[in-house]
């Protein structure tokens, strides 16, 4: 049986965290557990990582260029509604469905790790600077605004999430808002 590839290994090892991020915190977990569940040795993960942030900065990247890639292509499908209820949605629903992976990202990158704080910065202004110019497309509003209160709503969301704050409808409060932001469409 052939080795796997250099990318097949990377891919490997951010499934792995990934899997053991659902039953752990990011500080539980070890490099030896992480090269364990990916079922490579430790030299084979060090060879391609050095640290753990290393690997939850790429899972990140891995995770906001996915929704990068799907946003893009979600607004340019013509046969999708597209207008700026649906976009807010689409955004919002998609920020808040991975609330405790972020949440350990946020954690991570408060706690101290500059190199991820810094990365993590600048894919946020990235992913902004695309959703304000997908609002710019469809509304006279400011786009600029409305992007930063989508992103800020949906982290203030994911805390209510991982929080299980039983007074916090989600779905509701989605559907809400979607309903809300038709007034300034021009209605239904």
């Amino acid at each position: 049986m052939a080795a796997p590839r250099k990318e097949n290994i990377k891919e490997m090892v951010l499934d792995s965290l990934l899997t053991l991020l659902e039953t752990k915190s990011f500080n539980e977990i070890t490099l030896a557990e992480v090269a364990k569940t990916a079922g490579i040795s430790k030299g084979t993960l060090y060879y391609h990582y050095k640290t753990k942030g290393e690997i939850f900065f790429d899972l990140t990247d891995r995770y906001l260029s996915r929704q990068w890639d799907d946003l893009i292509q979600w607004t340019e499908n013509k046969e999708k509604d597209t207008s700026i209820r649906r976009l807010v949605k689409y955004v919002v629903e998609r920020n808040v469905a991975n609330a405790s992976f972020r949440m350990q990202l946020y954690s991570e990158a408060q706690l101290g790790d500059a190199e991820l704080k810094r990365k993590l910065s600048k894919r946020y202004s990235e992913f902004q600077k695309l959703i304000s110019e997908k609002i710019a497309e469809r509304t006279d509003l400011n786009a600029d605004f409305l992007t930063w209160l989508i992103l800020l709503v949906s982290d203030g969301m994911i805390i209510q999430s991982a929080i299980s704050n039983p007074e916090f409808d989600t779905e509701k409060f989605i559907s809400d808002g979607t309903r809300y932001l038709t007034r300034f469409e021009g209605g239904e």
